[in-house]
């Protein structure tokens, strides 16, 4: 059970990195809901079209890479990273050009080889002034 696990979850983020809507309903359940404080509230199979159109409409040469994973019961936490070139409007911020190399960590509930939950935080500080939106503050400056 937990090695299924971890492979729905790596699938759910190949379909977050590929930026299609092929395959979300086979990774992410009806009601599913999105525990992320940086982004506005996410739910269903509506709520995962929007963060995958969040990411693959904002960013190209997307890749996210699982660098840990532990799986315990129905839940699987992860580290990833997410590089990619900032090429269109994310939350607001017109495309910038620039690379991004984001880390994060998310703890994913599985039921019925679908995710229902997410709980994830990820460097949205640092995606924000990699791409130039906050300056980057120098300790003593």
């Amino acid at each position: 059970m937990p090695e299924t696990n971890v492979a729905v979850v790596r699938k759910m983020l190949d379909v977050i990195q590929n930026g299609g809507t092929d395959g979300l309903d086979q990774v992410f359940a009806a009601n599913w809901v999105n525990h992320d404080p940086s982004l506005p509230p996410l739910q269903g199979l509506e709520g995962a079209k929007q963060l995958v159109a969040l990411w693959s409409g904002a960013l190209s040469n997307t890749k996210v890479v699982i660098e840990d994973s532990v799986s315990d019961g129905d839940k699987v936490a992860v580290r990833f990273r997410i590089t990619g070139t900032h090429t269109a409007d994310m939350m607001g911020i017109p495309a910038t050009g620039r690379m991004i190399n984001v880390t994060g960590t998310g703890i994913f509930r599985i039921v019925d080889g679908k995710a229902t939950d997410n709980w994830v935080n990820f460097d949205a500080l640092g995606l924000l002034q990699q791409i130039g939106a906050v300056p980057v503050l120098m300790p003593g400056k």
